[in-house]
């Protein structure tokens, strides 16, 4: 048991709430008004946070620390080896070439829909992080091409592997809330695509065309490869980059292909064999793979010296260190509050209000989701919470599944600046805070809403 988990609430929910919202107006007000930098703010209001709460003395750097390296951890491999892999596409010119070729099979004004479609079917087995670093070079390559701003076409890409992480298994969240309330995971599966696919064109790509005419934001160079000037005139064929950007994404859908089997009781998740293969299958690996194949096909194999390469991955790390920091940090803020008991004293205020059950998921959900800030925590958290009630219910089939897909609209709604999420995007797109809470937070939310109101439809006429 880590550190954040072994500490008990010290005080009651009101007082809990309170201390939150003013941690957050706190963090909203050194950022925007006085320009603190978001990584010392984030630190700073965590620690004061911490031990306003009540979380014991002894325990508190423990916290931030568990806090920062349980989100760092997985955030900085991929962030890092995403932007070696975005380095290498960028400069070789192989980004470009794959933005003419869709922006030439598509068409100018079907850009953004193309690469929404794209990031639906990649965000099928990929989490929600890996995928958007894996396609934001070609993002920025067709931004930069077409024109028109960032958001036309980031805000299409992120809402796609949002939709898909959050509604469809097998990402963690639907499916512990699947297995937590006994629904069938087939049934949750296809409703979940039902319910994605609608939402993810009316809130992603009709309101990123719509917002991106309203907020137009400079392509940045940060993840694209660093200045123009670096490309080279002879790129590689599109469908060499096709295959580089599939490739972590099919050893990554292997291991996804795994845990199914396991589930399914065809595989013996205790054998040797399983445990190599679901290694050699990570996410951090199947990035670590795709870097050294991109290495040699776009670098050596091309005329490049092993020094040009190393210079131009070791290039690459300098511009996401913030991206890097900042979203540990945020996961850092998370852990206080979870620590603090905060999100637990909501839902359970929430949970003793005697609203319908299926209203009462999608409500306990996003009380979780904003008071702490992970939506899978918040899902799995809010799924345990109403199992009892859900199961004396009696509900099966169709509308277990809803409740299950009601719970995870919750779970996404309101992203703020406790979530590790939020500070990821903001800073690839280069936003300021006030910008991203227009944009992201907006997104999410409508997303939530909508996800809501699809899964009520199904549970209405179920």
């Amino acid at each position: 048991m880590n550190a954040a988990a072994a500490v008990a609430p010290a005080l009651g929910a009101g007082p809990l709430l309170i201390i939150a919202a003013v941690a957050i107006v706190a963090l909203l007000v050194l950022i925007i008004s006085m320009r603190v930098h978001a990584f010392v703010a984030l630190v700073l209001v965590s620690l004061v946070t911490a031990f306003a709460t009540g979380v014991a003395p002894g325990k508190v750097i423990d916290t931030l620390v568990n806090g920062f390296g349980a989100t760092l951890g997985p955030v900085a491999l991929l962030v890092g080896f995403g932007a070696m892999l975005g380095r290498l596409v960028e400069v070789s010119g192989g980004a470009q070439a794959l933005a003419d070729d869709l922006i030439r099979f598509f068409g100018e004004k079907r850009a953004p829909l193309a690469l929404g479609v794209a990031s639906l079917i990649f965000g099928f087995p990929i989490f929600f992080d890996a995928g958007l670093v894996v396609m934001l070079p070609i993002v920025f390559s067709v931004a930069r091409r077409l024109g028109g701003g960032l958001l036309r076409y980031g805000i299409p890409v992120a809402g796609a592997f949002s939709v898909m992480h959050v509604f469809v298994p097998p990402h963690p969240g639907p499916v512990a809330s699947t297995e937590l309330l006994k629904a069938d995971v087939g049934l949750v599966t296809l409703l979940g695509l039902a319910i994605a696919i609608p939402t993810w064109y009316v809130t992603s790509y009709l309101y990123g065309v719509w917002i991106g005419r309203r907020i137009v934001l400079p392509v940045p160079d940060l993840l694209a490869g660093g200045p123009q000037e670096e490309r080279k005139a002879n790129p590689p064929k599109s469908s060499t980059v096709v295959w580089l950007l599939l490739l972590p994404l099919a050893i990554i859908f292997v291991n996804t292909g795994l845990n199914g089997l396991r589930s399914m009781g065809l595989a013996d998740g205790g054998a040797t064999w399983f445990q190599v293969a679901r290694a050699l299958g990570a996410t951090p690996v199947a990035l670590l793979v795709a870097v050294l194949v991109a290495s040699y096909v776009l670098g050596v194999r091309r005329g490049e010296s092993a020094q040009t390469i190393e210079k131009l991955i070791d290039g690459a790390l300098g511009p996401v260190c913030a991206v890097i920091l900042i979203t540990g940090a945020g996961g850092m803020f998370g852990a206080v509050l979870r620590a603090s008991g905060i999100g637990d004293a909501l839902a359970g205020a929430l949970n003793d209000m005697g609203l319908h059950i299926f209203i009462a998921a999608y409500v306990i959900a996003t009380a979780l989701r904003v008071a702490q800030g992970s939506a899978t925590v918040a899902l799995i958290t809010a799924a345990g919470l109403v199992q009892p009630a859900v199961s004396a219910a009696g509900y099966e089939g169709v509308q277990l599944a809803a409740v299950v897909l009601a719970l995870a609209a919750g779970s996404v709604t309101l992203s703020h600046v406790n979530d590790s999420g939020f500070w990821l995007v903001g800073r690839f797109y280069e936003m300021d805070v006030k910008t991203t809470l227009k944009t992201w937070t907006v997104l999410e939310t409508l997303i939530g809403v909508m996800g809501f109101a699809l899964a009520g439809l199904i549970f209405v006429l179920a």
